[in-house]
């Protein structure tokens, strides 16, 4: 058996498979990883094209789309590698991107997960939205990452070239160890796309695990490729998602305070969009919220298992104890580098 399973989930994504899987078999090594397609219940015609031009790649076919965190899911309970990637269907690798990465993993036991550098594929000097050189994150749940802070999106001049350990890593490339995945009980299945990776990580953050991101592995990501930004149900699933998230892994002494502020912020952007005049993005703000009070019960055991699995009481040490909302808009501190100096 292979070392490493190369996951990418489909969903009516021919036009992405026919653009990027080229590179990815002339960029990977295959006597190092298997590249597999878990397809998300296709109704165009993914799969007839994978047979005709890749009958070779393993091919997980589901009966209906299950969404981002329970088809990688179902995808896991199949595979048997050490190690996992996680794979966009619109990312393009580049040389020697998952030697360096698999190399990093066996040489840092610790490490749970591993990010490259994530560029923009239409703006390669760029980085890109989704990940950029590692994810962190304020105590109000709002993430951010070193070369992108909410829509400012820094330029790639090697400033995050050095590995550093992080809170979360980019879903559209993680790489983990499958049984520190499995571990952790994967990705939340309600969540159905949108910040389950942040949460994934956060658990294994609190439970004592490294997240990295190693910047000499590089891969370029279109993004936006399933739900546009200004989309609401993106907006729903990001809002609602978030404060899910929250809930399951914040210590009990923050809490209340973070939960609170949250409430006033949530309906301050609901106010912001309706002001912009995207009535259906406010509206799905205010679903989100209703969405989680509804449903907040069924997380508690959940929670109640985070907490105690923690090894530390505190926040990982990669969330930071301010707001990133005043740090970016009152302070006007819009680089990574001007909010978290200690990178």
């Amino acid at each position: 058996m292979k070392k490493v399973g190369v996951v990418i989930l489909n969903w009516n994504g021919k036009a992405l498979l026919e653009q990027f899987l080229p590179p990815l078999f002339k960029h990977t090594d295959l006597e190092l990883a298997e590249i597999i397609v878990a397809d998300n219940g296709s109704t165009d015609d993914s799969l007839i094209f994978l047979s005709k031009y890749y009958p070779n790649i393993r091919c997980l076919a589901f009966d209906r789309n299950y969404g981002f965190a329970e088809g990688y899911n179902k995808a896991f309970n199949q595979l048997e590698q050490e190690y996992v990637v996680l794979l966009n269907s619109d990312v393009e690798v580049t040389s020697g991107w998952l030697r360096l990465a698999v190399d990093y993993l066996d040489a840092h036991p610790d490490v749970a997960a591993i990010q490259p550098k994530i560029l923009s594929y239409n703006d390669k000097s760029s980085f890109e939205y989704a990940g950029a050189a590692g994810g962190f994150m304020d105590m109000y749940g709002y993430p951010f990452c070193r070369g992108r802070i909410f829509t400012k999106v820094e330029k790639d001049f090697g400033q995050y070239d050095c590995p550093v350990d992080v809170l979360w890593s980019s879903g559209a490339c993680l790489i983990i160890r499958s049984a520190e995945y499995k571990k952790a009980g994967g990705l939340d299945a309600y969540f159905f796309a949108h910040q389950e990776e942040i949460d994934l990580c956060w658990r294994l953050r609190a439970r004592g695990k490294r997240i990295v991101c190693f910047p000499q592995s590089v891969v370029y990501h279109v993004g936006g490729a399933t739900l546009k930004m200004e989309h609401p149900k993106k907006t729903f699933l990001n809002f609602r998602n978030n404060l899910f998230m929250l809930y399951k892994n914040l210590p009990e002494q923050y809490y209340n305070k973070v939960m609170f502020y949250r409430y006033f912020i949530d309906y301050l952007a609901a106010l912001q969009f309706l002001l912009k005049g995207y009535l259906a993005n406010a509206m799905a703000v205010i679903r989100a919220r209703r969405d989680f009070s509804r449903h907040k019960t069924n997380y508690r055991r959940i929670r109640q298992e985070n907490l105690e699995q923690a090894i530390n009481r505190d926040l990982p040490k990669e969330i930071i104890r301010k707001s990133l909302l005043w740090q970016y808009y009152i302070r006007n501190k819009k680089l990574f580098m001007r909010i978290n100096s200690d990178y």
